[in-house]
């Protein structure tokens, strides 16, 4: 049985030398392992001279001296695993030979046994070297796998990176195009004030353009009149002259005050709050809004509706963004409306209603329409951006989305919709006060 203390060493310094062969290392340990070879030479030739017991006990040095010098070096730190297998065997070992010299009559009737466990304990010598090697071999397919693993991941994080790179392009695109398409949004709106300002202001210029024509034949009549003597006649149209002109001053003030209120709403210095009478800016821009739609659409009639609570409180604001909020309101409740009347024809009766009022803490406005209404679908999806009902060409889709970011945002109101599909809409905005 001491062969195995031969082989144990002689299958050592074999694993060793051929997992050394590609590390620097092996240039160190290449005539330890030779030498190795030679001294299980020395080893089987002495178990022929010494006997069974002597050579067991020398195997067992040479096994146990060669384990402690290999485990005190560094290098085999990492095959410590390995040094450690052959534990059981010198155990064992050392036992049946201790058991032999010191017990013979027992050896002999147990010996069979012992024979066993040096088997058992070089066997789990061989089942720790097969271990390892389907370990060894596990890791290298792990390895192997993982450096493909490593190879796709570098590639798809290129492919991504590329992929990140063209999506950032195309949301800078897409920024300056919704920023192009706010400023059409602000100018279409402007385009609309402007279509109602012009609207409404012409009404007190043709007064005041009839009101003159009317004044200058009256001073021809009197010229007439002063020539002639007759001094009555003369202070009946002075009268007249006077009531004219009363009427021009009234009608002049009247263009005056509208292009002063419009100037004050779109005045520069734009995003500063300040408190505004919300009654006084939501008639104004009611009137423009139909007045500008009129410009556009001779044959638009609607029924104007105003429920404007008395008393209430200035609400700190920009007016020239809650104008263009309200404007936007009423463009969309007559654009409704008229949509309506389009389809259900001439007996219908187009109605625009504006109410105003205190709740608690916040003011609140209504815009109600008999229009077409705003499917539940919609409801949802109304206030994002882009977002249009209208077809292509009619509305880029911004106007709500610009009037949720000024009331909610800016000014931290709300805005609610209540509609039925087909029988008008309701938004109510809400302003803290």
């Amino acid at each position: 049985m001491q062969a195995f203390y031969f082989l144990a060493v002689l299958f050592l310094a074999f694993r060793f030398k051929k997992d050394f062969r590609f590390v620097p290392a092996y240039e160190k340990w290449k005539n330890f392992f030779n030498y190795a070879w030679v001294g299980m030479l020395l080893y089987a030739f002495s178990e022929n001279q010494f006997g069974d017991i002597a050579t067991g006990f020398i195997g067992i040095v040479l096994l146990a001296a060669a384990l402690y010098y290999l485990e005190k070096e560094s290098d085999f730190k990492p095959l410590k695993f390995h040094l450690q297998s052959h534990y059981p065997l010198l155990a064992v070992g050392l036992i049946d030979s201790l058991t032999q010299l010191l017990f013979p009559a027992f050896y002999d009737r147990w010996d069979t046994y012992f024979i066993f466990a040096i088997l058992g304990a070089f066997g789990w010598i061989y089942a720790r070297w097969a271990t390892a090697k389907k370990q060894r071999e596990e890791l290298l397919k792990a390895n192997s796998r993982n450096a493909e693993l490593d190879r796709l991941v570098s590639e798809r994080t290129a492919e991504l990176t590329s992929q990140k790179n063209e999506l950032q392009a195309t949301v800078k695109l897409l920024q300056a195009t919704q920023a192009q398409l706010i400023q059409q949004e602000k100018l279409a709106s402007l385009g609309e004030l402007t279509a109602g300002i012009a609207h409404e202001i012409q009404n007190p210029l043709n007064f005041v353009n009839n009101f003159s024509e009317v004044s200058m034949e009256l001073i021809d009549e009197m010229t007439e009149e002063l020539e002639h003597g007759n001094n009555t006649e003369v202070i009946a149209i002075a009268t007249d002259l006077k009531q004219n002109l009363q009427k021009i001053i009234h009608h002049g003030q009247r263009a005056d005050g509208i292009v002063k209120g419009m100037l004050q709403h779109s005045r520069s210095g734009g995003d500063s709050k300040e408190p505004g009478d919300i009654n006084k800016l939501a008639d104004e821009y009611l009137r423009l809004a139909y007045h500008g739609l009129r410009a556009k659409d001779k044959s638009f009639n609607a029924s104007l509706i105003t429920n404007f609570a008395d008393g209430l409180p200035l609400v700190s604001m920009v007016m020239q963004d809650v104008g263009r909020v309200l404007l936007n309101m009423f463009n969309n409740a007559f654009y409704a409306v008229q949509q309506k009347k389009a389809l259900v024809g001439a007996d219908f009766k187009p109605t625009v209603e504006v109410t105003t009022s205190l709740e608690g803490k916040n003011l609140m406005i209504a815009v109600k329409d008999n229009g077409t209404g705003i499917p539940d679908a919609v409801k949802e999806k109304i206030m994002q951006p882009f977002f249009t009902t209208k077809p292509t060409g009619e509305g880029t889709g911004l106007g709500l989305s610009l009037s949720y970011d000024i009331i909610v945002k800016a000014h931290g109101g709300s805005i609610d919709i209540v509609s039925n599909e087909g029988e008008g809409a309701t938004f109510i905005i809400s302003l803290p006060v």
